[in-house]
């Protein structure tokens, strides 16, 4: 029988309408946990009215305390379906747009933040750097950046991880997860969801690169960004392996 290794990786959209949904309405626990802490850090920012952009919103939960804590937020993902709930959800966002990393061109700041580690979505390392050259680059004087990946030892933590199954009033989510080498962490997810007196069915298979996240300061430092690797925002425990990054560029902000 075929392994989750051995079966191919289709080229389509992660999150699409159906597991957009759903991580909306049953995976918002991150933001609520992460939210206290990326506020803290973020005080300066708003006590001087800067922008904070935001790179892989989802569905806008986290971009919902931001802008209830009064920044001004532009929100952006890849996914077109998690950007229509973000509208929905936020509607005084200053912004929610499509961005592609790392080829899109990332937008000036005074503050970049992306928690759930969309940036762990990414092809491979190489993807990574340049996108964390061009964040490091729209950061503003005076900034702040704020981020999570996924560290290598998110993939040796869940070696042999049993599939696991969730579900809320209306769908149903199932998910198998494999480590094929040590740089990826695969999910296979088959979802079930209701659609009238029927059910629907669609399948996503995500990839996640895993890299040594205490290199990550040293790449960020020769682009003016002094950072630090840490385990959490803030008083809130990460799943092991999820790494925060925090830096800063110096000189006065807006």
């Amino acid at each position: 029988m075929p392994t989750c290794q051995d079966r191919p990786v289709p080229q389509v959209p992660y999150y699409r309408a159906n597991l957009a949904r759903i991580h909306h309405e049953g995976f918002g626990f991150h933001a609520d946990a992460v939210a206290p802490g990326i506020l803290k850090l973020l005080e300066p920012v708003g006590e001087r009215g800067g922008l904070v952009l935001e790179i892989g919103c989802g569905s806008g939960l986290l971009t919902k305390y931001l802008v209830d804590a009064g920044h001004r937020v532009l929100a952006t993902d890849a996914s077109a379906s998690m950007l229509d709930l973000a509208r929905a959800y936020v509607p005084d966002a200053e912004a929610v747009e499509l961005l592609r990393l790392p080829d899109d061109p990332v937008p000036e700041a005074d503050a970049i933040v992306s928690v759930g580690h969309p940036l762990s979505y990414l092809d491979d390392r190489e993807q990574l750097d340049r996108s964390l050259v061009a964040i490091a680059g729209a950061l503003r004087p005076g900034g702040v950046v704020a981020f999570d990946l996924c560290d290598f030892e998110w993939g040796e933590a869940r070696r042999d991880q049993a599939p696991r199954v969730w579900f809320g009033e209306e769908w149903v989510l199932i998910t198998r997860t494999s480590v094929p080498d040590r740089r990826t962490f695969r999910r296979e997810m088959t979802m079930f969801v209701r659609a009238g007196e029927l059910w629907r069915r669609d399948d996503e298979v995500h990839d996640n690169v895993l890299v040594d996240t205490s290199e990550i300061p040293t790449l960020l430092a020769s682009h003016g960004i002094e950072a630090q690797v840490r385990s959490s925002f803030g008083s809130e425990t990460l799943p092991t392996g999820l790494v925060a990054v925090v830096g800063y560029r110096a000189g006065r902000g807006v």
